[in-house]
């Protein structure tokens, strides 16, 4: 099984959202890491046939998508990064409607609900209108009317925004059990829910690929580069200005550990850090002088 995308270009006027994408995606879980304004969004609706392509083709097993309809469809699950019900749906009324326009039958249905309330910890909220819900539950909600289908490929668009810690473990715990038999495409600036699950990893920025890799290779790239120092708090201004700080911590007395990359110690007495993936997006992504919200 493989989703083949080929020089996938998507053209607004005179901007070009997505540039000559090429990805030969397989089964396991595949991260799509990039900053918002990426291309991420456009380049999953592409995938998902929502968009056509200005240029370039999407294959699965060989066949174009546009070529293949229905047939592509039936075996595609999608979660947008928001989704629309009606304000009187319970969870129960409108996993129920996604699975007669799946083409579900009732007994497919009530099997596929049962088991994916209890997956995803809905059972106790299956009466409940989605509306009266947390964001958190909702987003559960989407991932499982993306799963209701048995999907072969899963595209999930920031599906862990709104997810409190502990949902987000169980739910990188279940992608990675589907992923043994599913291409499951995940696009997130979250880059800790990939790090641990992801088979591979394709860097988007300014909609293009810059990287696919696993976490091991991509960090290859800023292996030796990743340091941490202690420093007065009102030195950090300074620093800002010419290192790319990842990370900022309290250590009290007025003082600051902060973690960053760059070729060589920039601050004295400064200790190498091994990298992760964090590290890497805010380095890829960094603008002088701009937030860092992880800690050193």
């Amino acid at each position: 099984m493989e989703l083949t995308i080929e020089k996938l270009t998507k053209r607004y006027g005179d901007k070009d959202a997505v540039k000559s994408v090429s990805l030969n995606l397989t089964p396991g879980v595949w991260g799509l890491i990039g900053a918002n304004g990426a291309g991420k969004t456009t380049l999953m609706r592409m995938l998902t046939g929502i968009l056509s392509p200005t240029s370039g083709r999407i294959l699965y097993d060989g066949a174009e998508i546009s070529v293949l309809g229905e047939r592509y469809w039936d075996r595609l699950g999608y979660l947008p990064q928001t989704f629309g019900f009606y304000p009187e749906f319970t969870v129960t009324d409108y996993l129920e409607y996604i699975s007669a326009l799946k083409g579900l039958t009732r007994h497919q249905a009530k099997r596929r609900i049962s088991m994916l309330l209890e997956l995803l910890a809905l059972d106790d909220v299956r009466k409940k209108h989605i509306r009266k819900l947390s964001g958190g539950t909702q987003r559960r909600i989407g991932v499982a009317q993306a799963l209701l289908n048995d999907p072969d490929i899963l595209i999930l668009d920031e599906p862990t925004s709104g997810l409190d810690p502990g949902e987000r473990a169980r739910f990188r715990n279940l992608l990675s059990e589907m992923a043994q038999n599913k291409i499951v495409f995940i696009s997130t600036h979250i880059v800790s829910d990939v790090e641990s699950v992801a088979t591979q990893n394709a860097v988007m920025k300014n909609g293009k690929i810059i990287g696919i890799g696993t976490t091991e290779l991509l960090l290859e790239e800023i292996h030796g580069k990743v340091f941490y120092a202690v420093i007065p708090a009102d030195a950090l201004q300074t620093y800002e200005r010419s290192i790319c700080i990842v990370g900022v911590k309290s250590e009290g007395d007025s003082m600051m550990r902060v973690r960053y990359v760059a070729d060589s110690g920039q601050i004295p007495d400064s200790c190498p850090s091994n990298p992760c993936l964090e590290d890497l997006y805010i380095y890829l992504f960094h603008e002088k002088g701009g937030s860092h919200d992880a800690e050193a």
